[in-house]
C-alpha cells in the first residue's frame, strides 16, 4: 500500500523510534503516547483492519502478541502489568488503517477504557 504510513514505517521510508523488529513485525513508539510506554506493533504486510484477517493470518496475530510480551518484558512492564489492544474501524478508535496492536504500560490502566 503505497500511501499507508505504517507500510512506509515498516519499509524504513519514514523514520520511527523502532524498538522491535523481526521478519513479520515492527514495533515502534507511538508519536502521541497515551501512557508512559506506548508502543505500536504492526505486521510488515498490509492488513487494513481486524475484519480483514484471514484464517492463514492466525499465526501472525499470535506473533504480534508474543512480540508484545517480549517488548513489555524489555521495557520493564511485565511484572506490574500492561494493556494490549487492537482498535477496529472508526467507531472502535482506529485512525490508521493498517492493523496495529497497542502496548500501553507504565501506569495503572482504568476500566472501562473509554
Amino acid at each position: 500500500m503505497s500511501e499507508c504510513i505504517f507500510c512506509k514505517i515498516a519499509a524504513g521510508e519514514i523514520p520511527a523510534e523502532r524498538i522491535y523488529e523481526d521478519d513479520l513485525v515492527v514495533g515502534f513508539r507511538d508519536l502521541s503516547p497515551q501512557a508512559p510506554t506506548h508502543v505500536l506493533l504492526i505486521p510488515r504486510r498490509h492488513i487494513a483492519t481486524l475484519n480483514d484477517l484471514q484464517p492463514q493470518d492466525e499465526a501472525l496475530v499470535g506473533h504480534l502478541y508474543t512480540a508484545a510480551a517480549k517488548v513489555a518484558a524489555d521495557e520493564g512492564l511485565a511484572e506490574r502489568g500492561y494493556r494490549t489492544l487492537i482498535n477496529c474501524n472508526e467507531d472502535g478508535g482506529q485512525t490508521v488503517f493498517h492493523l496495529h496492536l497497542h502496548l500501553l504500560g507504565g501506569r495503572r490502566m482504568r476500566w472501562p477504557p473509554g
